[in-house]
Order: C-alpha cells, then sequence, then structure tokens
C-alpha cells in the first residue's frame, strides 16, 4: 500500500491516474490488470479508483478529501476546515491513515496537537490557530479524550509537544486530567498529561494543567504533598519514580510514605538508576542517610552508566554549584564502597 509524502501533490496523483489510464489503452499489461482489479471499464475514473485503493482509500474522493484535510490542518485554515467538516463531519473523528510521517496513524486532534513539531523538516516552531482548529473538531464530534484504544489522549500529545492552545481548549471542553496512557504508549507510559508535560519539560503546558487542577504523583512528591494519591491499584513504575524525585528534593515524608506503600527502595526508574543514586547527585544527605537506614544498597550500579551512587555522587559534584552536600553524602558513602 503506498504511503502519501509529508506534502502531497494532488495534481501529480492525477497525472499519475491519467498515465496509468493511457498506458492500458495502450495495452500494457500491469495497467489493464490495475485497471480492471477495480472496474471493467478503461476510463479515468477507474484510473483515479485504482490510484486511491493503492493508497488504501476506497474511492478518489475519500482520498482527495484525506489530502484536503491534511494540507488545511497544516496551513491551520480554520474557515476551510470548517467547511469540510461540514460536508464531511467524519473528517473529525476518522483517523489520518497511509501518511509517510505517521505510519501508525494519528487522530485528527492528535495530529493538530503534534503541529508544533514540523515534520518536513525536524524543527520546532510556534504555529498560531492550533487551538480553533481544535475546537472545530470538538463541534463537529471529535471526542476529546480519545478513544479507549488510543494509548494516550490528546491532552497528553498537547503536553508532550508543547502547545499551550490545544490543552486549554481541550481542559475547557472537559478533558480527564487524570487518565494515563497506556503501559506500552510510546511517549510517558502510564503517565498523565502532566506527567507529559513536565518529562518533555513543556512549562507553559505544565502551568496551564496545574491551574486547571491537575495532579500527579510524581510531581507532587517533588513538591512534598502526596496525601490522597496512593491506592492500591497505583503502578510500582509511577511509585518508585515518586521516590526518586521525592529522594532529589528531600522530601522525607513522601519517602516514608512511599516506602509503607510497599515501594521497592531499590526499585529502578525508567533511565535504570534508584533514589539513593539520584540523591547521591542531587547532594541530598539527609535523603541518601534516610534511604541506607531503609535498607537501600550503596553498591548496587545503575543499567545505564554500570555507576554507584557514590559515583553519581562525584558527577553531580562535577555539575552542581559548591555547597550541596554532595562532600557530606560523599562522607555516608565512601566508607560503605568496596
Amino acid at each position: 500500500m503506498g504511503e502519501f509524502p509529508r506534502r502531497p501533490d494532488l495534481e501529480q496523483l492525477r497525472r499519475r491516474a491519467k498515465d496509468l489510464l493511457r498506458a492500458a489503452k495502450r495495452g500494457d499489461a500491469d495497467a489493464l490488470a490495475k485497471l480492471h482489479a477495480v472496474s471493467d471499464r478503461v476510463i479515468l475514473d477507474s484510473a483515479q479508483l485504482a490510484v486511491a485503493r493503492e493508497h488504501g482509500f476506497a474511492s478518489w474522493p475519500k482520498l482527495k478529501s484525506e489530502i484536503d484535510r491534511r494540507t488545511i490542518f497544516d496551513s491551520t485554515d480554520v474557515t476551510r476546515l470548517r467547511a469540510l467538516l461540514v460536508e464531511h463531519p467524519e473528517l473529525a473523528v476518522e483517523e489520518m491513515r497511509n501518511w509517510c510521517d505517521h505510519p501508525r496513524g494519528v487522530s485528527p486532534l492528535g495530529y493538530v496537537a503534534m503541529l508544533r513539531y514540523d515534520t518536513s523538516s525536524g524543527v520546532w516552531r510556534d504555529v498560531a490557530g492550533t487551538g480553533a482548529m481544535a475546537r472545530a473538531l470538538l463541534d463537529a464530534g471529535a471526542p476529546v479524550d480519545g478513544t479507549p484504544t488510543d494509548p494516550e489522549t490528546p491532552l497528553m500529545t498537547a503536553a508532550s509537544y508543547g502547545d499551550a492552545e490545544v490543552p486549554q481548549v481541550l481542559i475547557d471542553a472537559g478533558a480527564d486530567l487524570d487518565a494515563t496512557a497506556t503501559p506500552t504508549a510510546g511517549g510517558v507510559p502510564g503517565g498523565t498529561a502532566l506527567r507529559h508535560a513536565a518529562v518533555f519539560d513543556m512549562t507553559g503546558v505544565v502551568d496551564i494543567l496545574l491551574a486547571a487542577g491537575a495532579r500527579d504523583l510524581v510531581q507532587s512528591a517533588a513538591a512534598g504533598d502526596i496525601t490522597g494519591m496512593l491506592a492500591a491499584d497505583t503502578l510500582e513504575a509511577d511509585r518508585v519514580a515518586a521516590l526518586r524525585i521525592a529522594a532529589a528534593h528531600a522530601r522525607l515524608d513522601v519517602i516514608d510514605q512511599l516506602l509503607a506503600a510497599a515501594t521497592p527502595v531499590d526499585g529502578l526508574d525508567c533511565d535504570g538508576s534508584t533514589a539513593l543514586h539520584e540523591a547521591a547527585y542531587s547532594g541530598q544527605a539527609d535523603s541518601v542517610r534516610h534511604l541506607l537506614a531503609n535498607g537501600a544498597d550503596p553498591i548496587r550500579r545503575d543499567t545505564r552508566f554500570n555507576s554507584t551512587p557514590l559515583g553519581w555522587c562525584r558527577h553531580g559534584r562535577g555539575e552542581a554549584v559548591p555547597g550541596n552536600g554532595h562532600d557530606e553524602v560523599e562522607q555516608l558513602l565512601a566508607p560503605i564502597n568496596p
């Protein structure tokens, strides 16, 4: 099945159909086979249908609508988008398929949320008008939280890409702030929209989500208050990530709450390090002392750099401003390292 290029040319596809028709009329066996696979008649409509089928579309008008939709999205022309959705309301919901830069498909809302990243040139840019585009899609029936089979919600996608317009529109439309990505999602598995924004350093979106009342276990652990946020079904990966950031910020009460909730003291975060590694790197002597008292392994090596917490401490000292507690951390760790 043929994929569309990032910047499709409808006229070029029309020429392909005309070339196919001319070849069939000359008796070219391959061209005739392509036309006869979709129709008994050797006419332009049959050639266009054959080209459409090559790209996975049931008809030439369906193919044309898909190209029109992406062209409108890329130009953020909300007037044309609303006109298109009046004529084809299903395009507010139907997944965008067969694009070379989105081979797994993408929802219309998800695509608009990703417009800040130009896939044709691989650069980030500011794009005005995405909020109005998202609002038009919602008005036409696009589900604000996506479908149950989506790995992440449109709000998570917008948070990852740092578009501040789209999240506000989604929040105003009732987007679920507490929804989490699937465990196999490609961005931040199991993470909320707030976690996505924080992981990808999209500060503007973080501020919008916090103002809307979003809470996230890891961010709350950094702030020192996870009251009511631990439940029986809280993922271990989330608890481990929270323990790591609590150690980095010397939130000893939070460390105690997480350990009491059966969080493994030597649990590996997504980068392959433990809370003790992070506490040592950050020069948080109180956290190091607290974790050691709770059984943390001082000679465990991380899986990324194959280094102990003492090694992380020494590396952190070189990157941090003086007086961050690295000397005291070394005094705690050095005697118990081989």
